[in-house]
């Protein structure tokens, strides 16, 4: 049993890490337009921008994204060190949390994200950064009872 709760918790990081690296730095050659949070020049990411004029909060491009790429990042260290594994599933949780509640708020977000930042272009994800706020909550709040 120790042995499943130590390979779950490593798989639950591990996964929720690579997710965080992937949205703030994304280390993989050729990221999406838009997507990636430390990357993107001002006002060019997709989701805050949308934010940010759905709101009327203008801080949130480029200040807000780089708050959130930050807050992301160092859960994202914490869920590595297993002896910080806790506290940062805690974090990731609240993190996701916020995700899941702008996706959710009415005139906000929404549960589709367009995929260009074009008036024109009416093309969404369909709803999978949704899908994926809500894998991540789930796996941190997993985390979160596993970690002791």
């Amino acid at each position: 049993m120790r042995t499943v709760k130590a390979l779950s918790s490593w798989m639950l990081a591990l996964f929720l890490a690579a997710m965080f690296l992937q949205a703030t730095v994304h280390p993989l050659p050729n990221p999406p337009e838009g997507m990636v949070k430390l990357f993107d020049r001002p006002g060019e990411n997709i989701v805050f921008v949308t934010l940010a004029a759905q709101t009327g909060l203008s801080w949130l491009e480029p200040g807000g994204r780089v708050i959130v790429a930050s807050l992301e990042l160092v859960a994202a260290m914490l869920l590595i060190v297993p002896a910080s594994r806790r506290l940062g599933a805690f974090f990731s949780a609240v993190i996701m949390l916020g995700a899941v509640g702008a996706h959710l708020m009415p005139g906000v977000l929404g549960r589709e994200v367009p995929r260009s930042l074009d008036p024109a272009s009416a093309v969404t994800d369909g709803g999978a950064l949704f899908a994926l706020a809500i894998a991540m909550l789930t796996a941190s709040l997993l985390l979160y009872l596993i970690q002791r």
